[in-house]
């Protein structure tokens, strides 16, 4: 049953069984309530960047949180999308569901980075380690996405034969 899966889609399904449901509750709880949302663990840092560094107003900050949501969604989608062409057979042995991932990673890579810088800037020490943490996952699984690469079908060619009948050959089909 798995003889043709590759360890990048493994490692890209283990990846999307922990950041759909995590980024998915944290985006909610962004969408449900912008201020309460942002402030808590997973975002603290994007929070206090934004109004200690940045001095954003109330509402622009709702406004910043609520695009911090949205980019989470996008990775959850993404990585969602890569699950349903995971699924497919076909798709999953000649690597087409890996757009889909690499999306998925690259925009996360970046979320994940700049919540690290931004984690650093402020001084919390628990929310640099888990961008930290989650960063360090999506480079890892796009460094073996990089580098693995899906199987070539193998080629049949059909060669004719029309190499000379050897003397033994020849006297063969002639006493036939």
């Amino acid at each position: 049953m798995f003889r043709n899966w590759r360890i990048g889609s493994v490692n890209g399904a283990l990846l999307a069984a922990y950041f759909i449901p995590a980024w998915t509750m944290v985006a909610f709880n962004i969408m449900v309530a912008p201020v309460h949302g942002l402030y808590e663990r997973p975002s603290v840092a994007v929070a206090l960047f934004l109004s200690d560094q940045l001095q954003m107003s109330g509402m622009s900050t709702v406004r910043a949180a609520w695009l911090l949501a949205l980019g989470r969604l996008t990775v959850v989608a993404f990585f969602a999308i890569y699950l349903a062409l995971l699924a497919i057979p076909r798709t999953r042995k000649s690597g087409a569901s890996d757009e889909a991932l690499g999306i998925a990673l690259a925009i996360g890579s970046l979320i994940s980075f700049v919540s690290m810088v931004m984690a650093s800037k402020v001084g919390e020490m628990a929310a640099l380690r888990l961008h930290a943490t989650e960063l360090l996952l999506l480079l890892g699984a796009a460094v073996v996405l990089v580098t693995e690469r899906p199987a070539a079908a193998p080629k049949t060619v059909e060669v004719a034969n029309t190499a000379p009948l050897g003397l033994e050959q020849a006297e063969l089909l002639h006493n036939r």
